[in-house]
C-alpha cells in the first residue's frame, strides 16, 4: 500500500531540538524514564512533545504493542504498553524506528500519552 509522505513547512512546521533540562515520565509514584538527553519535537500547532532515548526507560516496564499508525509527516509509528503496579496501560508510549528523514533525531525514542504518563522537566 502506498502511503503519503509530507514535507514539514510553513503551512505544517516541525522542529526537532535537544531538550534543555532533565525529563522525568512517571505513572503516580513509579518512575518510568528518567534522561538529561530528551528532544522536544514541536509540530505546528500541537503542544511540544519530549522525546526520550529508549535507553533511559525502565525496559521492565516495556512491553512491545502490534498496534502501529501512520503520519505522513514522521512514518510509521509502532507502540509499546507500559505495566505498572499490576496495571497495565495499553499503548502508552510510541516510537518511530524509522522516521522520515526530516525528523530522523527522533529514531531511537520514544513518547508518552500526556492523559497516560505525567512528564515533566525538572
Amino acid at each position: 500500500m502506498s502511503r503519503q509522505v509530507l514535507t514539514p513547512g510553513p503551512d505544517h512546521p516541525i522542529t526537532v531540538e535537544p531538550g534543555k533540562s532533565r525529563v522525568v515520565a512517571r505513572v503516580g509514584d513509579t518512575i518510568v524514564a528518567d534522561t538529561t538527553s530528551s528532544l522536544v519535537l514541536r509540530e505546528s500547532t500541537y503542544p511540544p512533545v519530549h522525546y526520550i532515548p529508549l535507553q533511559d526507560v525502565n525496559p521492565d516496564l516495556l512491553l512491545a504493542s502490534d498496534s502501529q499508525t501512520y503520519c505522513p509527516y514522521k512514518g510509521e509509528a509502532s507502540y509499546y504498553h507500559l505495566t505498572v503496579d499490576g496495571q497495565e496501560l495499553t499503548d502508552a508510549v510510541w516510537t518511530y524506528r524509522t522516521p522520515y528523514d526530516p525528523v530522523r533525531e527522533i529514531a531511537g525514542h520514544v513518547a508518552f500519552y500526556p492523559d497516560r504518563v505525567s512528564v515533566t522537566e525538572e
